[in-house]
């Protein structure tokens, strides 16, 4: 992750961070708080040292929670002390990582509970912030939800753009196996969820059907292949669609949707 912290610093700092330069004489040392200011789920920790270190590192970080944890308003997360000009031009950052991916820990885990007892799991997509997908990811691990594919190259997705342009599902299914990857196929119809288990399908994506369409749909599929729900699934529907005997529902608005949360930190002069 060293990549993007280099740049999420580069495009907050610059040339330098010229407010700091001028008021805070360069030997001033500090110390800092970072503190959760509502109930959240935290994620992102990890990469504290990973920022300071890229200013040339502080003389103590002590991290006291876990990513993964839940916190409440005013619970300690993480301290530091180092330079007061290091902990300033670091602040921002800093707690943009933490705020964003601790919004998607949070989302994550509100949807985990949510079909909590069903037998159901809850799955991440590809519809992430460009360039943070590996750490939005492991955010939403944190918070419980369990991760689909990276991305374009560790599993194949057949979708309808991929049937159309093969000239069906039989032709689609007959090529992909030849790369030995795992197969997942999008069916839209019920004429191709039959093509789809007759070419042996073992895992199927149904898309924007109602709950009561997906629950007829998978008992006709009866267990031949695992099925998953996406389309229109939020936070208030998804219970809904777990409990039609779905094997899995996925949802974009865990990483695109996600709200940043309350995060701050708090400095004192040592």
């Amino acid at each position: 992750m060293s990549e993007i912290v280099r740049l999420a610093l580069a495009e907050d700092i610059g040339s330098g961070d010229v407010t700091s330069t001028a008021c805070i004489p360069e030997e001033q040392m500090a110390s800092g708080r970072f503190l959760a200011r509502e109930a959240l789920v935290v994620a992102g920790l990890d990469l504290l040292r990973e920022i300071y270190d890229c200013r040339g590192g502080v003389d103590e970080l002590q991290v006291v929670r876990r990513d993964g944890d839940c916190v409440r308003d005013g619970d300690l997360l993480a301290t530091v002390r180092g330079k007061a000009r290091t902990l300033l031009e670091c602040e921002r950052v800093a707690l943009n990582f933490l705020q964003r991916l601790s919004g998607v820990a949070t989302r994550a885990r509100q949807f985990a509970d949510a079909i909590a007892g069903t037998g159901c799991q809850v799955l991440d997509t590809r519809k992430t912030t460009p360039g943070l997908r590996a750490l939005e990811k492991k955010a939403v691990a944190a918070g419980g939800v369990t991760n689909h594919r990276m991305g374009l190259f560790d599993a194949i997705l057949i979708k309808n753009n991929h049937i159309a342009a093969t000239g069906g599902v039989r032709a689609a299914m007959e090529r992909a196996r030849a790369s030995g990857l795992p197969i997942e196929i999008e069916v839209r119809t019920r004429a191709e969820l039959q093509e789809a288990l007759e070419s042996g399908a073992a895992h199927l994506l149904l898309d924007n059907l109602s709950p009561n369409e997906a629950a007829e749909w998978i008992r006709e599929v009866a267990h031949r292949a695992k099925v998953e729900l996406s389309g229109g699934i939020t936070l208030d529907n998804v219970r809904g669609y777990a409990e039609t005997g779905a094997d899995y529902v996925s949802s974009g608005a865990i990483t695109h949707s996600a709200r940043a949360v309350d995060i701050s930190f708090r400095l004192e002069l040592t």
